[in-house]
């Protein structure tokens, strides 16, 4: 980047938040000069672990006085709340004093308090958060992972559109392939709702490949995959178990013997190279798709690296101007 981004970054979200956090910005400003941070939280808390950084005049500070906790409700605690650092965060965007904001708090506070306070791009009814997922093939892209738990038909439609149109930028592919996740490839196989949400996506103008079974999401069929929030999210949480347990089988084999442990040897360059490829950090966060700003989710578990990534990932999206192609796409 040549052109200076500012971006807001919720000190205070996340598992491991502020510690981790903040040494993620301090990465991603090393990393990249061009990034302007602007520290949301608690500025006593946030100026002491700058100081242990050795950064404490490197960033600018916003305090806020209250946080947005995991166990809180998400739309009760946004109104509630008007001074934690997530409301606090997408305020800045909205007053246009930062271009993107990033958090690893509260999902549901993040996506009520850009909907309340960024809007929604014209002609978008529901955002989604979409999420780019390594597949045989190279990357594809699944949404909702978690905005919308109770949607429309309609909104699966707007979820297809926001996502092509995301692909098509992001990874630079024509003709992209759009899948249904369901429970079988057949047109009549699902609820009601999956029949609607099939004949909508049929009758578009998107290069429609039919219902995609879970077994496929990681083979590469589809570019894009749709699905509502509660399945795109259970989805997403089986699949890192999946490979978190695997690993941990994987290690206890190669443990099991002096000959494994030999062997180990061997493919540790190799297993480090799966590991990247399936790691979320690599991806640093989730954008959430049809608001009339920049908001991207990090995972709630977010170390430093995967914070970094998140700036840097946010950063990409303003330079993008993806906004403003979503808007042309909706609305054609």
């Amino acid at each position: 980047m040549n052109e200076r981004v500012r971006i807001a970054l919720d000190v205070m979200g996340g598992d491991f938040a502020p510690h981790e956090v903040i040494k993620g910005a301090v990465f991603a400003k090393k990393e990249n000069s061009a990034i302007d941070i602007v520290l949301v939280g608690d500025k006593s808390s946030i100026e002491k672990h700058l100081s242990s950084f050795g950064e404490k005049d490197s960033f600018s500070v916003e305090h806020s006085s209250e946080v947005i906790t995991m166990d809180d409700s998400p739309v009760s605690s946004v109104k509630r709340k008007k001074d934690s650092s997530i409301v606090k965060g997408v305020s800045l965007v909205r007053e246009r004093k930062v271009e993107a904001f990033v958090s690893a708090g509260n999902t549901g506070a993040v996506v009520s308090a850009s909907i309340l306070y960024l809007g929604l791009l014209e002609g978008v009814q529901r955002p989604g958060i979409a999420i780019i997922i390594p597949t045989l093939t190279g990357s594809s892209l699944l949404i909702d992972v978690g905005a919308n738990i109770n949607p429309r038909p309609i909104h699966l439609l707007q979820y297809a559109i926001m996502a092509e149109t995301y692909f098509r930028l992001i990874l630079e592919k024509s003709n992209v392939k759009v899948g249904l996740l369901n429970i079988g490839e057949e047109e009549t196989k699902g609820t009601d709702f999956m029949k609607e949400c099939y004949k909508l996506l049929e009758a578009s103008t998107l290069n429609f490949r039919g219902n995609i079974e879970p077994k496929d999401i990681f083979s590469g069929k589809c570019d894009v995959i749709i699905c509502d929030g509660i399945v795109g999210n259970v989805a997403l949480k089986v699949s890192e178990g999946l490979v978190e347990t695997a690993g941990l089988f994987f290690n206890n084999i190669l443990n099991s013997s002096m000959l494994a442990k030999a062997g180990a040897l061997l493919l540790k360059p190799y297993l480090k190279k799966f590991s990247r490829m399936m790691d979320y950090a690599e991806y640093g966060g989730a954008p959430l798709l049809g608001v009339d700003g920049i908001v991207v989710i990090a995972h709630g578990r977010s170390d430093a690296r995967a914070i970094k990534n998140a700036l840097k990932f946010a950063g990409e999206e303003v330079k993008r101007n993806l906004n403003q192609l979503i808007l042309e796409s909706v609305n054609a």
